[in-house]
């Protein structure tokens, strides 16, 4: 959720684009289970949890592209560094909220705290029971743990050859890693297909699963590999960047409409992950095509909404049912649209605050941070 550059590095508006989407997109979701409880968005509500796989395949690219870049300089690249960038954007926001989850009762409604450790070690996720607090942060303790351990897989790599076997190697763990998610859901699915609570079963030990739910972050990884250690095919890609678009559009599209046809299937479990994720792979491809819509088109509010998407994310739900809940006492239902229009407008709101409140002044600090980090530069020769 927090992979959006927030510095001064110039903005991509098809990234962009797709984070807002994203963030759209599991607003649109989440209003539809927690708070209307009815298909009140049509297919965008009932399909709108795939934004976080946006997310996935966002985040993978972007932190994937420091990593895979920065391993091809070892001087420039340090495990420490790393984790303290890492940190200082994700958990001051995160923290904030947590507090209020903890302090506030109105803000976790009737659902029941984890112990306060699980949310802290971001491990929150492992046999996540549905129905618990702050279940939405599932997503964010999958990306960080996939931090943690992605920059010291690239630092074995480095340690483990070079050049061209170093690359195989690292195309190899990817199609490999992607392959054992796959196994991995197929036998959880099996074992499980006569569980009394299936759903239950699904999300606890599928859907919010660490080792279930990396395909499109492996995505975003790939592309960023291809990227730093492959630049002539990838110039050839992003050469045609609409068909990019109108490819990663159907592939996004048929995915949808094959969970739509049964999200909890054992084909869909198994192969529409993947699926899912080479989809988003091709739309962050055509966001980086530089002849493609996706990249030229600067949607109004869409770089706003980018900027603001880890803070929605983080906000959305309990500002939603609170206002939701203050509505309902007015006389307006949760399908009103003056209801509607008022939890996507506090949903803004409250994500811009904290955004402003709380991560501005700390992505300040962490800028301040790394220029009195940085070496000096060398004095130049007389």
């Amino acid at each position: 959720m927090d992979g959006v550059n927030t510095g001064n590095a110039p903005r991509i508006h098809g990234l962009d684009t797709l984070r807002a989407l994203a963030v759209a997109l599991v607003v649109l979701h989440h209003y539809t289970l927690f708070v209307s409880d009815a298909p009140t968005f049509g297919w965008a509500g009932t399909m709108g949890w795939a934004g976080v796989d946006l997310f996935f395949a966002l985040s993978g690219y972007l932190i994937g592209n420091q990593i895979v870049a920065a391993s091809g300089a070892a001087p420039r690249f340090g495990l420490a560094g790393f984790y303290r960038r890492r940190l200082l954007r994700t958990l001051p926001g995160f923290w904030v909220v947590l507090a209020l989850y903890a302090l506030w009762p109105a803000w976790r409604g009737d659902a029941p705290m984890l112990p306060l450790w699980q949310y802290l070690t971001f491990t929150q996720n492992i046999h996540l029971q549905p129905g618990t607090a702050f279940t939405h942060a599932w997503s964010l303790c999958i990306e960080e743990q996939f931090y943690l351990l992605l920059p010291v897989a690239a630092v074995i790599g480095s340690a483990l050859g070079r050049g061209g076997v170093r690359l195989r190697w690292a195309w190899c763990a990817l199609l490999l890693a992607v392959a054992a998610g796959m196994l991995t859901r197929a036998t959880i699915w099996h074992d499980g297909r006569h569980a009394p609570n299936w759903l239950g079963y699904y999300y606890q030990y599928i859907y919010y699963s660490s080792w279930c739910r990396c395909d499109e972050l492996l995505a975003g990884v790939a592309l960023a590999l291809l990227e730093n250690r492959a630049p002539g095919p990838w110039r050839r890609i992003l050469a045609r960047g609409n068909a990019l678009l109108a490819a990663g559009t159907a592939v996004v599209g048929g995915t949808f409409a094959w969970f739509l046809d049964d999200r909890y299937g054992f084909a869909q479990t198994v192969a529409g992950y993947p699926l899912l994720a080479f989809g988003c792979a091709l739309l962050i491809l055509a966001a980086l095509a530089p002849g493609s819509l996706l990249h030229r088109v600067r949607v109004p509010g869409a770089a706003s909404l980018a900027r603001w998407s880890y803070a929605i994310y983080l906000t959305h739900r309990s500002v939603s049912m609170l206002v939701a809940a203050r509505m309902a006492q007015a006389g307006h239902g949760a399908e009103d649209a003056a209801t509607i229009a008022a939890c996507m407008l506090a949903s803004l709101a409250g994500g811009w605050l904290l955004f402003v409140l709380v991560e501005t002044p700390f992505m300040r600090l962490r800028a301040r941070w790394e220029s009195a980090l940085s070496p000096a530069p060398a004095p130049a020769p007389r």
